[in-house]
């Protein structure tokens, strides 16, 4: 499959892929019948999605399966009067529906709005407003049916309500029996064009309402370098990356690059992680490529994992924050895999990361990605020197935006001219760049701290406070100061068997252990041990609520 859309496939170098990687666009490209349709015409029993859950259930789903099943669904989608522009929520947890629900509405040009299921009433008014949003699709969950029924009232586009299961609420239809029931589907005359919008997410900034991130239908293209250069993955791959499908990471890790490259994608559909039944379903599964967040590593490491087999696992990556390296250093002890780090957002693809052929610096977030023009700039507006800190910014030629590069956010022209403008797209996030090309990641811009003159970013403290055995998990903020400008306080979670040693001998511990391990000047002079702490919906640190604090 990648020879249609590549010249070249393999690279040796960041060099040799900066001059020889070109993805071949087709006219409008649509992922549901270029990759999908076309892998089940071509190798209809390749199995595209390996599902189970924690009641035990197992199911494969060959490509021919995914068509069959995505044909139905966008049948069925058509039956409603959804069609091409028409936005359409999915809250569907790691249900196998969300692939047949996704795929389907690529089919018929409508627009996906993946959520997760954590949204209360007045995030999906929010939401349904925002977007005019035309129906909703969820899992069998009576919470989430019971949230989206509060919401209807104050919805006025929403005009279908979509679930299964034995105990359907009134005015909601059956996913199952609407497949059932459908026509045969016929591919519409003209589907799409590529810049039309295919997929939209509501970003959980730490400030304001979410965003609307828009992408066309290149989008997936893009995820080419996420699954191929990053993942590596191979048609014989069997890959997982641990995500609720409600989140953009979703379609980075369990759906697109990865059906393009032919790999096969493991879905777990679970209620609460814990990192042993992970570890279980990578012996089990014979998975042989994993990506998580840092987090996910975190728990792993805490296990003894040499009680697993996985003598399978050949690759691992993480994303979604940044990489502490004492947890990189303790997984490559337990396992001999090196992590591969990348850097992101929900506007792009992956911009920084480490590719195959580099070796991984533990804590950094790799290389720029030669498929977008990436630098440093500094608060002065210049390019950053090599160790010097700046705000990561993806420059555009002439406007003509990279492959992966979102379209704006929707319905707000001037929320995008704050982040592009002048053909440049600030990130928001500050990093520093070594003498090798890799990129060490600061903070975000807004979370920056500035001392006596130093710039500190939060992440250096809080992996240096996060190798002493008392924390679980910390946020470093700035608090003001009159001599300093500002201090730093490290807002912590203390490990069960610290809790009760929590006092001035515990926080003087601390701030020596931090003296040690980095830079003194960057020690918190206030520590404060809380329960939890203030987090987005989709687990990002609430720094701006803690200073408010």
């Amino acid at each position: 499959m990648l020879e249609k859309f590549l010249k070249q496939i393999e690279f040796t170098s960041t060099e040799d892929f900066k001059n020889n990687f070109h993805v071949n666009i087709p006219d409008n490209f649509n992922f549901a019948y270029d990759i999908v349709d076309e892998w089940a015409r071509t190798n209809p029993s390749k199995i595209a999605l390996c599902w189970s859950n924690e009641e035990g259930e197992h199911i494969d789903f060959t490509f021919q399966d995914i068509k069959e099943q995505s044909d139905k669904a966008a049948s069925f989608f058509q039956s409603l009067a959804i069609g091409k522009g028409d936005k359409v929520m999915l809250i569907l947890k790691r249900r196998y529906e969300f692939w047949f629900a996704i795929v389907g509405l690529h089919k018929i040009g409508a627009v996906a709005i993946p959520a997760t299921h954590l949204l209360t009433p007045k995030d999906i008014i929010y939401r349904n407003n925002a977007a005019d949003i035309k129906a909703i699709v969820t899992t069998d969950d009576d919470l989430i049916r019971k949230h989206v029924d509060e919401a209807l009232s104050q919805s006025p586009t929403i005009k279908h309500l979509i679930t299964w299961g034995d105990n359907i609420p009134d005015g909601w239809k059956n996913f199952y029996k609407g497949l059932d029931n459908a026509k045969p589907f016929v591919r519409p005359g003209h589907v799409n064009n590529n810049e039309d919008i295919s997929i939209l997410y509501f970003t959980s900034g730490t400030t304001g309402e979410p965003k609307m991130v828009i992408h066309n239908y290149t989008y997936p293209l893009g995820h080419i370098v996420t699954a191929k250069y990053w993942h590596n993955l191979t048609e014989d791959s069997v890959h997982l990356t641990v995500s609720d499908t409600g989140w953009a990471k979703a379609v980075w890790g369990k759906l697109y690059g990865q059906w393009i490259v032919g790999a096969t994608v493991v879905a777990y559909d679970h209620e609460k992680f814990t990192s042993a039944k992970m570890l279980e379903l990578i012996e089990k599964y014979k998975i042989t490529s994993f990506c998580a967040p840092p987090t996910v590593y975190r728990f792993m490491i805490r296990d003894d994992m040499s009680k697993y087999d996985l003598s399978s696992l050949k690759y691992c990556t993480t994303a979604g924050e940044a990489l502490n390296a004492s947890v990189f250093e303790a997984f490559y002890k337990a396992t001999g895999i090196k992590m591969m780090e990348a850097f992101g957002q929900t506007e792009t693809t992956p911009t920084i990361i480490t590719f195959p052929w580099l070796e991984p610096k533990p804590g950094a977030m790799g290389v720029s990605n030669p498929a977008y023009d990436i630098d440093l700039i500094t608060a002065e507006g210049r390019s950053a020197e090599e160790g010097e800190s700046g705000e990561v910014v993806i420059r555009t030629n002439n406007g003509i935006k990279p492959l992966g590069l979102f379209m704006g956010y929707y319905r707000d022209e001037a929320l995008t001219n704050q982040v592009y403008y002048d053909n440049v797209y600030h990130t928001g996030d500050v990093a520093w760049r070594d003498e090798d090309g890799y990129f060490w990641f600061i903070g975000r811009l807004d979370d920056v701290i500035k001392s006596s003159g130093y710039r500190i970013g939060p992440f250096e403290v809080e992996s240096a406070l996060m190798t002493h055995p008392a924390v679980v998990e910390c946020a470093i903020t700035g608090v003001p100061d009159e001599i300093r400008g500002q201090i730093i306080k490290a807002t912590i979670i203390l490990a069960a068997d610290y809790k009760n040693k929590a006092g001035e001998a515990l926080i003087k511990e601390i701030q020596d252990h931090v003296k040690k391990v980095t830079a003194p000047y960057k020690y918190p002079r206030i520590i404060e041990f809380v329960e939890e702490l203030p987090k987005t919906i989709s687990g990002k640190i609430k720094r701006a609520e803690i200073r408010k604090r």
